[in-house]
């Protein structure tokens, strides 16, 4: 299949799906996420032993979502879009083979959320990571009250949560979110690497290992990750979700009631 803003590319059994809208720092509207699950799905039907997540250009992973679009969602229509994040974020998590996201650049929002539902991380060192919707008067829709503590910490989640909280690649090593920082140039050709190690070990095991990991998810989590989905689509309509998208496309400070 091809799409006009993802692509996926193979290296032997290794898969490449990178979002390719560098103009808008690859931020996600709906037909890039659909074509994500759909790129994802067809990695999974094609055994991939490996599975590598990345953005197009040098400024951004994936700098977050679409906000012009996401501006003016009613309730339900939040909703549906929540899910449809939900939806590529789980694919990527319960992915038969190990998946590493290569951080190139910004990954905020749901680019952050994108990063943290792969296995494993690797960052460039120009990048910074952050789940920042606060200040677009909503929270994280795709995973991160959930899936951000398990990572980093009950404390270090909340300040990045509740605060809108960036950071670097060196500071987010530290604080567990990224298993190796490089050099930017260099990133490719770790992540690389890194992939033909992990394709290079026996399948079945593999994913009898990744399972294994993810049945610690099961129960709360599950619970947890369909109150994200009610709470982030009851934020739109509100005062705060419109003044904070506004202000964002406006390119000013937002001012909250």
């Amino acid at each position: 299949m091809s799409w006009e803003t993802v692509e996926l590319e193979w290296d032997n059994d290794i898969a490449t799906l990178t979002v390719d809208r560098p103009e808008a720092l690859n931020a996600l509207n709906v037909d890039t996420l659909e074509a994500m699950g759909e790129a994802i799905t067809e990695a999974a039907d094609e055994d991939a032993r490996a599975l590598i997540l990345t953005g197009a250009g040098d400024d951004a992973f994936i700098a977050g979502a679409d906000i012009g679009y996401m501006r003016d969602l009613s309730t339900a229509e939040g909703q549906e879009w929540g899910e449809l994040g939900h939806d590529v974020a789980d694919a990527l998590e319960a992915f038969p083979a190990p998946t590493i996201a290569a951080v190139n650049g910004y990954a905020f929002g749901g680019g952050c959320e994108m990063a943290i539902a792969c296995d494993l991380r690797v960052a460039g060192e120009s990048a910074v990571i952050g789940n920042t919707e606060i200040d677009l008067g909503i929270i994280p829709g795709w995973g991160a009250t959930q899936r951000l503590p398990e990572l980093v910490g009950d404390e270090t989640a909340r300040r990045m949560i509740f605060l809108g909280e960036r950071l670097d690649a060196q500071s987010a090593a530290e604080a567990g979110l990224f298993g190796e920082v490089v050099a930017d140039e260099d990133l490719e050709e770790t992540v690389d690497e890194l992939a033909s190690r992990l394709a290079a070990k026996p399948a079945v095991a593999m994913r009898a290992a990744k399972q294994a990991l993810n049945q610690r998810h099961e129960g709360s989590q599950t619970s947890g990750l369909e109150y994200e989905k009610r709470a982030f689509a009851s934020l739109f309509g509100t005062p705060d979700q419109r003044e904070g998208m506004e202000a964002f496309v406006e390119e000013r400070e937002p001012e909250f009631e």
